[in-house]
């Protein structure tokens, strides 16, 4: 048990560091001891991502408890999530929008990006993954929703490590670059993670195939990315979240539909 405790205290600080890192939550001041490896903290965003999931299907369910249709206790619950995160990742897509969709070249939509006024792409990309993400989630059986949110946002936030170790950084500053690097074990142990948490939550087979489905999303982001920009930047990791978890709710929400 001795030889343990280095590692569950590594564990330890991952989550902490990677809950201060991914939501408004407040953390132990043991994380800002450990904020320097926050690289290796990416093997515990499924973990925070398990949380997030979970405490959104709460309020949602809270909300139907207290008699408000479900269109309104979705969008309610989404804007709990919101909360949780400070819309980190939805101010990804926003500026990823913007900036592959206004930019002409490289170096203007980095530039783009970087500006934090929202345009009309960034608006439209928020419309649309809201508006989705709603009906999804509005259509997702009330007894399925806290282990589906829970599949869905550890899984969503896998990805995330493997293109931070796998894609060159498109500029020399920026959120990605602070947050550091993980290694290829680390990128491996945080999907190893999101894997044991989905297949704990969901059937075999749907579990597969959100895997699948998360894998696809994130790949596509990644290789538009590589095109766009020539790599990976905070926002990048932050789309490819949300398309990941756009993604996943509208494959449960259409597996439910058709039981």
């Amino acid at each position: 048990m001795a030889g343990m405790n280095p590692i569950i205290n590594q564990w330890l600080d991952d989550l902490l560091n990677a809950t201060a890192f991914l939501t408004r939550l407040p953390v132990p001041s043991r994380a800002e001891a450990a904020a320097p490896d926050l690289g290796r903290a990416y093997r515990a965003f499924p973990l925070v991502g398990a949380v997030i999931g979970a405490m959104i299907a709460c309020a949602e369910l809270l909300l139907l408890r207290i008699g408000l249709p479900v269109i309104p206790a979705a969008a309610l619950a989404l804007g709990v999530g919101m909360l949780l995160t400070g819309a980190l990742h939805e101010d990804g897509v926003a500026d990823v929008a913007d900036g592959f969709g206004g930019g002409r070249d490289k170096a203007r939509k980095l530039e783009i990006m970087r500006d934090s006024r929202l345009g009309t792409f960034g608006a439209l990309a928020l419309v649309v993954m809201f508006v989705t993400k709603v009906g999804a989630l509005a259509a997702l059986p009330r007894g399925d929703v806290i282990l589906d949110l829970v599949a869905v946002h550890a899984l969503a936030r896998a990805p995330l490590a493997v293109i931070a170790a796998r894609m060159s950084y498109a500029r020399d500053e920026g959120l990605a670059v602070a947050a550091g690097r993980p290694d290829a074990k680390t990128a491996f142990a945080a999907c190893v993670v999101a894997a044991v948490i989905v297949l704990i939550c969901l059937p075999f087979g749907q579990a597969v195939k959100a895997m699948l489905v998360a894998a696809a999303a994130a790949s596509g982001l990644a290789v538009l990315a590589q095109r766009q920009i020539g790599g990976q930047t905070g926002d990048v990791l932050g789309a490819a979240e949300q398309v990941g978890e756009v993604a996943l709710l509208v494959l449960l929400s259409a597996h439910a539909a058709q039981v």
